[in-house]
């Protein structure tokens, strides 16, 4: 209804009013014949509801776009859920990653430690047999030199002995010993 009063009170502060010379309700006015068919027009859109429709149809839409921002936040909760379980999945990821370099480093050292205990009880115990070695060595050759001196030492007993020896001697030497023998066994 204001729609109405509205344009009626604007068709009557037109211009073609002010001219004066043709009445503003005539069909020669066109003015008038326009503003008969704009009421008409207006007229028809309340029949038929067109406003409502216009205004259901705004107020569907505007639910349509209500209901798309819901689901977009809805979305966006959802991916920043995600996304801090992510987060938290991707630093305990992290965390272990650090513990297991913390263990290897510990176990590499360990291993460390426990080669070069081996390397030094290694080194012991060829030291060890390197002295056995050196003192087997050091004990044959003291034996030789020993068996080689008696062999030295007879032979030059049995030179001198040959020297000073004569036929008399040769037999008294013979008789002690048989004698110094037949003691012994008897």
């Amino acid at each position: 209804m204001r729609l109405m009063l509205t344009s009626l009170f604007a068709v009557a502060a037109s211009p073609a009013l002010a001219a004066g010379d043709k009445g503003f309700f005539t069909l020669a006015n066109t003015d008038f014949v326009v503003s008969i068919a704009f009421l008409i027009f207006i007229g028809i859109l309340f029949y038929y509801k067109v406003p409502s429709l216009v205004a259901g149809m705004l107020d569907k839409r505007a639910e349509g776009i209500k209901s798309e921002l819901d689901e977009a936040k809805a979305l966006r909760e959802e991916a920043q859920s995600l996304l801090a379980t992510y987060e938290r999945k991707q630093k305990e990821v992290q965390e272990q990653a650090d513990r297991i370099v913390a263990a290897a480093k510990e176990e590499a050292n360990n291993a460390a430690t426990a080669a070069k205990d081996d390397i030094a009880k290694s080194i012991a115990r060829r030291l060890a047999a390197a002295e056995e070695q050196i003192g087997n060595a050091e004990a044959n050759a003291i034996k030789e030199v020993r068996d080689q001196a008696i062999t030295v030492a007879v032979a030059a007993a049995k030179d001198v002995i040959a020297a000073q020896m004569d036929a008399k001697s040769s037999n008294a030497m013979i008789d002690d010993a048989i004698a110094t023998v037949s003691e012994k066994l008897h």
